[in-house]
């Protein structure tokens, strides 16, 4: 009886406080530790910067680029419906990664989306550029143009993977990239699905992937949108709005190299913001 009064007190007192217009959250950095070399904490309803690390440094990007490539492809208004062949075009050349997805394999656009964004797969990013009209150097120059279009000045892809280093962005230019791809159904609900199924009817095969995101593949947290990346020259990088005291915060996570870092910074920063409020609604009290 006792704990349940004292967690209904906390809740209570995080919600009187998380709508207040302003929040100096600075008085509370000493609280906060963050391992990623680079990151962002921003509150989409305010537009508040939250915190930041070396926020406007320039950083290769990795499979973070797969936002990006998903929003183009949708923009495009082709058929998420029709089917698409996986081709030698689409095979690695740059880091050699592998797929499961067979050459030869047909998959429906929508298909090959919800791979690319749930497991981050190479190929079947790939294979959506391809699909386009003008190949992959037309999709990659809508890509660069989208980023102008948002905004994104210090943003340039190379490639709709992320597997080329020259995908480069900062984690302020990622926060504007994430607050669009938000504007897009099919995107949040792929980017948020624990698991997935394909079956792939000219190869007789099925196929289950998982969610690279470890918050959404634990199902703890109320995530509106995610990413994950990963190449050697971007280190294990993260991107996601998420639901901390009913409001959206995005969290962005750049050249982490330990195994659990990306995930254990956003973990930290969910406690601490939802601390930093109680704090401050007991001392105005």
């Amino acid at each position: 009886m006792f704990k349940r009064l004292v967690a209904t007190l906390f809740i209570l007192l995080i919600n009187n406080f998380a709508f207040a217009e302003y929040f100096d959250y600075s008085k509370y950095y000493n609280q906060l530790t963050i391992k990623s070399p680079k990151a962002i904490i921003y509150d989409a309803d305010s537009g508040d910067i939250i915190f930041q690390k070396k926020a406007n440094e320039k950083s290769a990007i990795a499979s973070l680029t797969k936002l990006m490539t998903a929003m183009v492809l949708i923009d495009s208004n082709l058929d998420l419906n029709e089917k698409v062949k996986i081709t030698k075009k689409d095979q690695d050349r740059i880091k050699g990664t592998k797929s499961r997805l067979w050459l030869g394999s047909e998959l429906t656009r929508k298909e090959l989306l919800s791979i690319a964004l749930i497991a981050s797969d190479n190929r079947a990013a790939s294979a959506l550029s391809n699909s386009y009209p003008g190949g992959k150097k037309a999709f990659v120059q809508a890509m660069n143009v989208k980023a102008k279009q948002l905004g994104m000045d210090d943003t340039s892809f190379a490639d709709p993977t992320g597997l080329d280093k020259n995908n480069i962005s900062t984690a302020i230019d990622l926060v504007k990239m994430t607050q669009a791809a938000q504007q897009y159904p099919i995107i949040r609900e792929l980017s948020t699905s624990s698991y997935y199924e394909a079956y792939i009817k000219n190869k007789k095969i099925r196929l289950n992937y998982n969610n690279t995101n470890l918050l959404v593949r634990q199902g703890l947290w109320d995530i509106d949108i995610s990413k994950t990346g990963y190449i050697r020259e971007a280190g294990k990088c993260l991107i996601m709005q998420t639901k901390v005291m009913d409001k959206p915060i995005i969290m962005v996570f750049l050249k982490s190299y330990g195994k659990y870092t990306r995930t254990a910074d956003a973990k930290r920063v969910k406690k601490w913001l939802e601390n930093v409020h109680m704090q401050a609604n007991l001392a105005s009290k």
